[in-house]
Order: C-alpha cells, then sequence, then structure tokens
C-alpha cells in the first residue's frame, strides 16, 4: 500500500469519526460491542478516555487503514471496558474529579415570600 493511500484511509477514518456525536454512534460505527446501562450513565467518561487512548495510541504507533480501525476499535472497547467495574468519580477522566483540592460551594436560595402591591 502506497503512502498517499495510507494517508487517505486513515484521514477518511477520522473525517468519517468527526461526524459521529453520540456515544452509541462510535460504537456502532467500530462494531463494538457495549452494555447500555454503563454508556447511558458513562457516555462523556467513556469518549474522553477513548480519546486519550487514542492519543497516546496515535503517538507510540504508526497504524493504517484496517490497523487503525482496529485500534480505534479496540480502544474504545478498553475505555468502555474501564467503566464496567469502575465509575467516573474512580476513574477520574475529568478534571472536576482529578482536583482532590476543589470545593464546591452551595448557595441555598430562600424563598422570599411575594410582597403585592397595595390596592389589590
Amino acid at each position: 500500500m502506497s503512502v498517499q493511500s495510507r494517508g487517505s484511509a486513515s484521514q477518511r477514518l477520522f473525517r468519517e469519526l468527526s461526524q459521529l456525536s453520540a456515544a452509541e454512534e462510535f460504537f456502532e460505527y467500530l462494531a463494538v460491542p457495549y452494555d447500555k446501562h454503563v454508556v447511558n450513565v458513562n457516555r462523556l467518561h467513556i469518549l474522553k478516555r477513548f480519546r486519550q487512548y487514542l492519543a497516546t495510541a496515535l503517538d507510540d504507533a504508526s497504524a493504517d487503514g484496517e490497523d487503525l480501525h482496529a485500534l480505534c476499535a479496540s480502544l474504545l472497547e478498553r475505555a468502555h471496558g474501564d467503566f464496567v467495574c469502575s465509575n467516573a468519580r474512580i476513574e477520574k477522566v475529568f478534571r472536576v474529579f482529578q482536583d482532590q483540592t476543589a470545593e464546591v460551594a452551595v448557595k441555598t436560595i430562600g424563598r422570599t415570600p411575594a410582597v403585592r402591591p397595595k390596592g389589590e
């Protein structure tokens, strides 16, 4: 396979992946089985972890075409697997879970009685 066709195959794959939006679309496109409940609860976490795995893998390897498709499928399966027996708080994918010193301020909004204008 020529260098140009390898490049175009990977470009086509990433172009097609970039058109997907729902987590289920990624699983279906890459033909990866998934637990619907796990995806419903952790969809953003799974996709973020998939992106992290993919970025690392692309830095380390030079896959192309079918190899790249298989790599993406295995990384999505791995990301999904991270949340099958775990949860977002333990996996700490997003910054809010990574920052141990973050404090969340909760403000209580008191109800004030409605004031009726005079004459009503």
